[in-house]
């Protein structure tokens, strides 16, 4: 029979994966460079775009246990990662949008915009979005702390599996169903999502620039 320690952690796990999930579904930057992807590389895609999500998670962490996690949620900070992040999506959308090529083009070089690859998509998207760095800074942190108190280093990796369960199962399922519709997708298709797909990313990055400048 697990003792109460167990019982707690497996139920830290859970909530850490209900409140990852819940983030993981608010549509941003990784969505849209997932159902790109997903158009070029197939359903292998959304998972590593989640692979390059976790490698810059971790890397904020170890940032944050090196005790720079007040940096990192700093003012200057935020507009410093708002702006030049918003730059960044800005550019990634405009050439999502500006994609000129079609269905047989992927079939055949599974490339359609500059190609960066899922992997290092998913860093980008991640380290480019400034509410990453302020989610890491408050709630993550705050959800490791508690996980610390629960059981100490296994609380931390219970939230963590939880956590990164949630962004592999829900990227994973918009990368199946993306690669699914593919199937039937015409040209027009492709580049009505592309073209919707981009807008959304310059929109998101434009606003990421002009929230910075006012915090």
């Amino acid at each position: 029979m697990l003792d109460n320690v167990w019982i707690g952690i497996i139920l830290f796990t859970a909530t850490s994966f209900m409140v990852g999930l819940s983030g993981a579904m608010v549509p941003g930057p990784m969505l849209t460079v997932t159902i790109s992807d997903s158009l070029k590389k197939g359903v292998t895609a959304g998972p590593k775009i989640v692979f390059g999500h976790i490698i810059a998670e971790f890397s904020l962490i170890l940032l944050i246990f090196a005790g720079l996690g007040w940096l990192i949620g700093s003012g200057t900070a935020i507009f410093v990662i708002g702006a030049i992040g918003g730059i960044i999506m800005v550019f990634m959308g405009f050439q999502m949008a500006r994609s000129s090529a079609t269905i047989q083009d992927l079939q055949e070089n599974g490339e359609s915009i500059k190609d960066y690859g899922p992997i290092l998509n998913g860093i980008l998207t991640s380290v480019s979005n400034p509410y990453f760095f302020i989610w890491w800074a408050t709630i993550g942190w705050a959800f490791m702390l508690k996980g610390i108190e629960l059981a100490g280093i296994l609380g931390v990796i219970g939230f963590l599996i939880g956590h990164w369960c949630s962004d592999l199962g829900w990227f994973s399922t918009v990368s199946f169903f993306t690669t699914k519709g593919s199937n039937i997708m015409k040209d027009s298709h492709y580049k009505i999502i592309m073209s919707v797909s981009g807008i959304f990313l310059m929109a998101l990055g434009v606003y990421f620039v002009i929230s910075s400048c006012v915090v």
